[in-house]
C-alpha cells in the first residue's frame, strides 16, 4: 500500500476539515457533505458531476440522493478509512460544485440567482 492510501486518523481527519473542507464534516468513518439543490433537476447535475468526478479519479463514493440534495461520502474501501484520496475528491467536487463564473467576471456570466427557474444548487 503506497503511503497516500494511509487511513489518516480522526484527530488529523478533524483539523483538514476545517482547513480545507469546512463544509464537509466526519461520521462513521467517512467524510461526507451535504449539497442542497433547487429540485430534482439540480440533484441530477449533482449527481452526474461527482459520477464524472469520481469515474476519472478512479474512486467510487456513495451517494444519497433524495429532491433537493445529494449526500456525498468518500471513504478509501481498499484501505478501510479516510485517505488523501478522499480529500482530494472532495476538494476537486467542492470546486465543481460550487463553482461560480458570475463571481469571477468574464464570458461565462452564470446562472440568475435571482430567477427560480435557472436556480439549481444552493450555493454556500
Amino acid at each position: 500500500m503506497s503511503d497516500e492510501l494511509i487511513p489518516l486518523s480522526e484527530t488529523e481527519i478533524g483539523v483538514r476539515l476545517a482547513r480545507e473542507l469546512p463544509h464537509w464534516y466526519y461520521e462513521n468513518g467517512w467524510i461526507r457533505r451535504k449539497y442542497r439543490t433547487g429540485g430534482w433537476k439540480g440533484t441530477l447535475m449533482v449527481v452526474n458531476v461527482v459520477g464524472h468526478l469520481a469515474e476519472a479519479a478512479w474512486h467510487h463514493p456513495d451517494l444519497a440522493v433524495s429532491y433537493a440534495f445529494v449526500i456525498v461520502k468518500l471513504c478509501t474501501h481498499s484501505s478501510k478509512g479516510v485517505t488523501e484520496r478522499d480529500f482530494a475528491l472532495a476538494r476537486k467536487i467542492e470546486e465543481v460544485v460550487q463553482w461560480q463564473p458570475g463571481q469571477e467576471g468574464g464570458v461565462l456570466e452564470g446562472t440568475p440567482n435571482d430567477d427560480a427557474r435557472f436556480r439549481y444548487i444552493k450555493y454556500d
